[in-house]
């Protein structure tokens, strides 16, 4: 499908931060696509944004980041209906209180928020670099610190606490970040990655249950709304300032050096190359197998 108007593709966009920031996007009469789960959930967000925003251009595209085939398949359904692709928004993630498995057998919140992702992302590249200049947008968290990549365990067999998982795959979202920037230094794709501070959403909720309805409920009050967290990332897919800007942390739209950690490049050269051999791409390799 061959587009006049910007084509932009938002993870996790049928509730909270994504859906707001399909929503922004829709009002910027860009080609929104939105990647979701839940097909109801899609369906209403899809129509609650073309209602809002007057804008038609609204597609949805199913798939589960639990399942490491459904990506592939959904990255060549994009591939095949989108001549471009101008902005990446990873925002899809989860958190959970039990150690959970995807499809594939890996923890549930190094899958979903990581690997899915890098996945997805690798997948794609080809379109972003066609289509450059190019953005891509990682939204990470200050969780981040909690964390540590650890190789010996990346799948929390042994020991689950759920801030120290869902920190180790924030962390492996920035790492992921700074070393896609380096491999795309001669190219004019970009990517940062974002904390959106604490933002009212169904991230804690359990996809399965529906515990922890309650306690989000309780502390809404006390955090920003999906709009208001989706600012920064707005920001890094469109600022005029940001030409060229790459491989860099943003809160509150405003740059922020992050932690030693996070520049430690062999570590990121290992998460990438751990990762590539967990979601099965390599280089030359035929990414859709």
């Amino acid at each position: 499908m061959t587009q006049t108007r910007p084509v932009v593709l938002v993870t996790g966009a049928n509730s909270g931060m994504g859906k707001a920031t399909a929503l922004a996007f829709a009002k910027q009469n860009a080609q929104v696509v939105m990647l979701c789960r839940n097909e109801p959930k899609g369906l209403e967000a899809q129509q609650e944004i073309i209602d809002e925003s007057g804008n038609e251009n609204i597609d949805l595209i199913l798939c589960d980041f639990a399942d490491l085939s459904d990506v592939r398949r959904f990255a060549a359904d994009f591939t095949a209906k989108y001549d471009q692709l101008n902005v990446l928004v990873n925002n899809a993630a989860i958190i959970t209180t039990k150690r959970q498995e995807t499809v594939d057998g890996y923890e549930l919140q190094f899958g979903v928020n990581h690997l899915a992702p890098f996945l997805l992302t690798n997948l794609l590249l080809d379109k972003l670099k066609a289509s450059a200049p190019s953005r891509i947008i990682n939204v990470s968290s200050g969780a981040y610190k909690f964390g540590n990549i650890s190789f010996e365990d990346l799948h929390s067999r042994h020991k689950y606490r759920t801030f120290k998982v869902y920190g180790q795959s924030k962390l492996a979202n920035i790492l992921f970040t700074y070393e896609l920037s380096r491999r795309l230094e001669a190219s004019q794709v970009t990517t940062n990655c974002l904390h959106p501070g604490a933002v009212s959403t169904n991230l804690g909720i359990d996809r399965k249950t529906g515990f922890g309805k309650t306690i989000v409920k309780m502390l809404r009050p006390f955090f920003q709304t999906p709009a208001e967290g989706s600012r920064t990332a707005i920001y890094l897919a469109t600022s005029k300032e940001l030409e060229g800007v790459t491989g860099k942390f943003f809160v509150h739209q405003k740059e922020v050096e992050t932690t030693k950690k996070t520049h430690d490049r062999g570590l990121a050269a290992q998460l990438w190359k751990v990762s590539e051999e967990l979601v099965g791409i390599s280089e030359g390799s035929n990414p859709f197998k």
